[in-house]
């Protein structure tokens, strides 16, 4: 499953809401579940399409500190694979049957790109909202390694006791938003090789 966590003014309610109302429609149905700060959303083609196989896709929202963690499961394939098996043995029995085939193809196709379109709706309304992968200035603070103590970026010297502060800055991952630890070289969420 891939994870990625956007920083900013997002809620996991107002994803939910942007991806059912951009999937809910035509032969997909889309809806949203709440509990406890955390949001499910659910896509799925109709339970009879018009053509085309059947797949779905779960999307898990969590609020996090300043921002949201957005996590998109595994989309189910089996459907689209009988359907895309159907065409192939239709064509091999007369290739004139692509022509009744061709809405079914087009929808399979369609359907195969679910999780892209869900990231990009995702990605579009974070965007929208000046949600990034970086941490807010809120969190961008460094902790001093003798008294834990949250100080300003740019500060030299603990605010508190006065110790050298060093290399303590945190970071997130470019790709994905991830908070990482200071000398890491590869994200442990989504394995993006950090530059130095």
């Amino acid at each position: 499953m891939d994870r990625r966590i956007f920083h900013g003014k997002v809620t996991t309610q107002d994803i939910g809401q942007v991806l059912v109302a951009h999937f809910n429609r035509g032969n997909l149905r889309a809806q949203q579940f709440s509990k406890k700060g955390k949001v499910i959303v659910q896509i799925t083609t109709l339970a009879r399409p018009i053509s085309g196989g059947s797949t779905a896709l779960t999307i898990y929202l969590e609020q996090v500190e300043d921002g949201v963690a957005v996590q998109v499961g595994e989309q189910a394939w089996l459907g689209i694979a009988a359907s895309i098996g159907s065409t192939v043995l239709s064509l091999w029995r007369s290739p004139f049957n692509l022509i009744h085939r061709l809405d079914d193809i087009a929808q399979d196709v369609e359907n195969i790109q679910i999780s892209d379109q869900a990231w990009q709706v995702i990605e579009n309304y974070a965007r929208m909202r000046g949600a990034t992968f970086e941490l807010s200035e809120r969190l961008r603070r460094m902790k001093c390694d003798y008294c834990d103590t949250a100080n300003p970026v740019g500060e030299s010297r603990c605010i508190a006791c006065g110790a050298p502060l060093g290399d303590v800055q945190p970071d997130t991952c470019p790709n994905c938003g991830y908070v990482i630890e200071t000398g890491e070289k590869v994200c442990p969420n989504c394995n993006h090789i950090l530059d130095e």
